[in-house]
């Protein structure tokens, strides 16, 4: 039995307390299937397993609780603790990515996060914290991208509820591909900063006059 398989065995038997703990501990950045568990529970509410309120609700705490102990490590464990910290969000590069994302996106990058680049989430989360971004703006960007994320899958699990590990494969290349092509998007633009900045202009310029010199 894989790990999915067991998760998803464990939600079916215990439910709820499930939902809320697996989604916290993956929010803090521990690899769990959480999307996939979302889809689940949609489909046990379909067949009468489960019930959609407490689903909704339980799941987007379980997720806010896990974003805000990761902005907490971030902001009370600072630089000290980024090594510990990165070997759970993918390793430094990755913290260095967010911080990038950060910057350039601010409240978009934090809410968008949470829903359509899930996998940037809790590096998102401990790089707010150790920028010292203001708590109660992330926590409102963090709230609404977490509640979209919850509804939404749910109700795919609850509408295809017979195709729930088809659904979670298409809905995870399509978050890959959307990822890819933002990173394509991001990195055109800095080439096209970089050649339009003075200092490569200026840079052109002497080598013209070098090339000019008898």
């Amino acid at each position: 039995m894989s790990f999915s398989d067991y998760l998803l065995s464990t939600l079916g038997v215990y439910g709820l307390p499930v939902l809320f703990g697996t989604l916290l501990i993956s929010a803090i950045g521990i690899p769990i299937p959480s999307s996939l568990l979302l889809l689940a529970a949609g489909s046990f509410i379909e067949q009468g397993e489960m019930t959609l309120w407490p689903v909704l609700v339980l799941s987007a705490m379980g997720a806010i609780v896990g974003d805000n102990v990761g902005y907490a490590l971030g902001r009370w464990g600072g630089r000290r603790l980024s090594k510990p910290l990165s070997r759970f969000v993918g390793g430094e590069q990755q913290l260095r990515r967010g911080e990038d994302w950060l910057k350039r996106w601010e409240g978009a990058g934090i809410f968008f996060s949470r829903w359509l680049l899930t996998p940037l989430g809790p590096v998102v989360n401990i790089t707010c914290g150790m920028t010292g971004y203001s708590w109660p703006r992330f926590l409102v960007y963090d709230v609404l991208g977490e509640a979209l994320w919850v509804t939404l899958y749910v109700l795919l699990g609850k509408f295809f509820s017979d195709r729930v590990q088809a659904m979670s494969d298409l809905l995870g290349d399509v978050m890959w591909l959307i990822m890819s092509l933002l990173f394509v998007v991001v990195l055109g633009w800095n080439v096209i900063q970089y050649f339009r900045s003075p200092s490569s202009a200026k840079a052109q310029a002497s080598g013209d006059l070098v090339d000019e010199t008898p």
